[in-house]
């Protein structure tokens, strides 16, 4: 599932995610979160405001653990195995199962993960 907003209605329109072919994580990030998430990924994408729980800011994720980045946390959060409340929720898709259909190859959607990962590693705030 993916997400389209409407600015006048505030509604979410629930669409089937459109296979990608990209493998870096800015991209996927732009193609799969930033709707939500906003491209600075800090919780104001054009969705943001139709959404019952705000996304939050993905750029301080390091700063609300310790300054160090929970990579294991996040990825299996993405996979859908963690315990974030818009995780696998109704406004949160989980990502794991969806890069998963998206390919037969289990490395190629392993692989578009850990780059999702490394993308918001990379974006953290100092």
């Amino acid at each position: 599932m993916c997400y389209t907003a409407s600015a006048q209605d505030k509604t979410v329109k629930t669409v089937p995610p459109r296979p990608t072919a990209a493998l870096d994580g800015k991209t996927i990030f732009r193609q799969y979160c930033a709707v939500c998430h906003g491209v600075d990924a800090k919780g104001g994408g054009p969705a943001a405001d139709a959404l019952k729980q705000r996304p939050s800011d993905l750029t301080g994720i390091s700063q609300r653990n310790g300054g160090k980045f929970p990579e294991d946390r996040v990825l299996a959060s993405l996979k859908g195995e963690g315990q974030i409340t818009a995780h696998g929720g109704p406004d949160m898709p989980v990502w794991g199962p969806i890069f998963s259909q998206m390919s037969t190859n289990l490395t190629i959607s392993q692989a578009r993960m850990h780059s999702l990962l490394s993308y918001l590693e990379g974006i953290q705030a100092k």
